[in-house]
């Protein structure tokens, strides 16, 4: 230890980062630049920081637009339900207005017919625990095939249907699985904040702030009819401002990572739109998208698909920026004589390494969501070139290359930003008294 980090620092911020490069790493974020860099990072955030406030003010959609229920899907109305009792039954005797089966079990409509017919099917009592027809009790007939088996006690899902008739108003459409996602929840809070302490606290908030966005200003924007790309640009770097400040502190450090991550979001949203537009990719590829199509005609569904490739490479983007900044901050903390090539040459041999664990994560983490898809592509024995030109996978390799080239795009650019302005910095005019730093003061002077 130097004396120089045992004195007292005239001000706070620049306590044991500036004087004293021997110091410990325990006390957080490094604020080391000068003033006068702190004011150019200044120049460029507030401006965007301006924007993205004009943006959310003249986007902000006061909530989703109303429509007529479809009854299709999600579009329904639900209830909750309990189910009261269940009762064994034959299966002749329930579905006997049922075609009855020829015997053939090679086609699944033969073998569904045959399963109709025999063994012994579930006869469940459900009661209505909420709305208008609380306490009312319907039947649900479960087959003994069914993925979805009900027992006493049980919470579900119903719907609704008021144009149907009275017996048939009301049918289980989901069990309810409240108590053990709230659980999981408050386990996954309980162990960022044991082992983030405040940080994770912090985490948290900028994670609830994240779905506040989300679904308060995004979502209910999109289906009003703004544009999806704006709309999605605008949200994501609302999101990245709340969730880098708020995790990692108001310092030069995090805006360096923010203007890194605003430049690899520019770059995947062009490549997006440029691939999506060349692949003649309609975003409109499922039941879902199709619902969406339906009830609102006016929404852009290839632009609903680049919003989405944006929003889903900004959660990996924040964690390889901030990854970097921070390795270029701690390598010019523990020798601050390496100049700017030498700090990029030793953070991007730190940045490959992320690079290759990140982009075989994204990628994974796709083709795990379109596992169920892949394997009816494999159970077809369609070729690889086929299954790629499907557009429900064709969209799914855009979105997985588009972030890709982004995230990878970021580490050297963020690299290159970091170690620009940390090999920039001018010490005496941030907090130190004269006579302080003189070696530093002299190269300022050149």
């Amino acid at each position: 230890m130097t004396s120089s980090q045992q004195s007292p620092e005239p001000t706070g911020q620049a306590h044991g980062h500036i004087h004293s490069h021997g110091h410990g790493h325990s006390h957080g974020p490094a604020a080391p630049v000068s003033k006068h860099l702190r004011k150019v990072i200044a120049a460029v955030l507030i401006p965007f920081a301006t924007a993205v406030l004009v943006g959310l003010a003249v986007l902000w959609p006061g909530g989703a637009p109303e429509h007529e229920r479809t009854g299709v899907g999600f579009d329904r109305q639900t209830e909750q339900g309990t189910v009261v009792q269940v009762d064994p039954v034959d299966c002749k005797d329930v579905n006997a207005a049922q075609v009855p089966p020829t015997g053939d079990t090679s086609t699944p409509e033969g073998r569904e017919a045959v399963n109709a017919q025999q063994g012994q099917c579930a006869k469940a009592t459900v009661e209505v625990t909420t709305g208008k027809d609380k306490g009312r009790k319907f039947v649900e007939i479960v087959q003994p095939d069914a993925p979805r088996q009900l027992e006493e006690g049980q919470g579900v899902v119903v719907a609704y249907a008021p144009d149907a008739p009275p017996d048939l108003q009301y049918s289980v459409t989901d069990v309810n699985r409240k108590v053990p996602i709230l659980v999981l929840a408050g386990i996954f809070a309980l162990a960022v904040v044991a082992v983030g302490r405040m940080r994770g606290v912090m985490a948290l908030i900028a994670l609830a702030a994240s779905f506040g966005i989300l679904t308060v200003f995004i979502l209910p924007a999109i289906l009003q009819g703004s544009n999806p790309l704006v709309v999605a640009v605008v949200g994501a770097s609302a999101i990245m401002l709340i969730a880098l400040y708020s995790c990692h502190g108001l310092t030069a450090r995090t805006s360096v990572a923010v203007i890194g991550t605003l430049i690899s979001l520019l770059l995947i949203g062009l490549l997006g739109s440029v691939f999506i537009d060349w692949a003649s990719l309609t975003g409109n590829t499922d039941d879902y998208t199709g619902l969406i199509h339906g009830l609102y005609p006016e929404i852009d569904m290839s632009g609903l698909l680049l919003a989405g490739i944006i929003i889903g490479s900004l959660g990996v983007l924040d964690d390889v920026t901030v990854t970097q900044t921070s390795a270029v901050w701690e390598l010019h903390q523990a020798d601050p004589k390496m100049g700017p090539r030498a700090l990029y040459r030793a953070a991007i041999r730190i940045g490959r390494d992320h690079i290759a664990s990140v982009v075989n994560t994204l990628v994974l983490a796709y083709a795990g969501a379109a596992l169920p898809l892949l394997l009816l592509f494999s159970i077809a024995q369609s070729s690889v070139g086929t299954v790629a030109n499907s557009e429900l996978v064709a969209q799914e390799i855009v979105r997985t290359l588009v972030g890709s080239i982004g995230l990878v795009a970021s580490v050297p650019v963020t690299t290159v930003l970091a170690a620009l302005v940390v090999s920039a910095d001018r010490p005496e005019d941030a907090a130190a008294p004269a006579g302080r730093g003189s070696g530093r003061g002299r190269r300022r002077k050149k």
